[in-house]
């Protein structure tokens, strides 16, 4: 349910479950780390999904197990922030609750016009992953923040431009040579410069 494909110095990984909207499984997430944690060549890192939504976040049975709270999502987010190469988020529809987390870990988001986004922990219960607030804070402000993750306000993607927790919006057919076109520069470059400029930009 996972596919990680290697094109050079691109990494494109996929969630691949659009039966169950995206929704991650234990095994799934664990799949997802060990990826990120193993891309340090990669000069271009791609996350993205099948289907009309990226992800929903949790599956509802391993939720109820315990997912919802386990340690697995932020080693996933913590190992997509470290990556050296420039990470993409081309989002191809929705992305909800925990799947923020690695959405907001990447250097740049695009999505689909129909993507939306939403958070639920507070209707739900539980805290969000423990760097996500920051990371969202420093994408849209703290109110705006504060509108997804206490108000749990479902943001269009319009909306999520406007605010500055998307990046570009584009259609469907485009996703991934949009994703591949913000990439050129970095994909010419050397790892040693590319590491610099992500440095100096964090």
């Amino acid at each position: 349910m996972i596919r990680c494909d290697k094109d050079g110095g691109i990494w494109t990984v996929t969630i691949d479950r659009p039966d169950k909207a995206g929704a991650l499984t234990p095994a799934m997430l664990t799949e997802l780390a060990e990826i990120a944690e193993n891309a340090q060549s990669a000069k271009l890192f791609i996350l993205t999904g099948t289907g009309s939504v990226f992800s929903a976040g949790a599956d509802l049975d391993a939720a109820r197990a315990g997912l919802a709270t386990d340690p697995v999502w932020e080693r996933l987010s913590t190992a997509i922030a470290k990556l050296p190469g420039l990470s993409i988020a081309a989002l191809n529809g929705t992305v909800a609750g925990g799947a923020f987390g690695m959405v907001l870990a990447c250097d740049l988001r695009i999505a689909v016009e129909k993507a939306k986004f939403f958070y639920p922990v507070m209707k739900l219960g539980f805290l969000p992953q423990p760097s996500d607030p920051k990371r969202l804070v420093g994408l849209v402000g703290p109110a705006r923040a504060k509108l997804i993750l206490m108000a749990g306000q479902k943001i269009t993607a319009a909306q999520a431009q406007s605010w500055g927790l998307v990046d570009q919006i584009v259609g469907a057919e485009a996703l991934d040579e949009t994703a591949r076109a913000l990439g050129a520069d970095v994909l010419s470059a050397t790892p040693a410069h590319i590491t610099a400029i992500k440095g100096m930009t964090a």
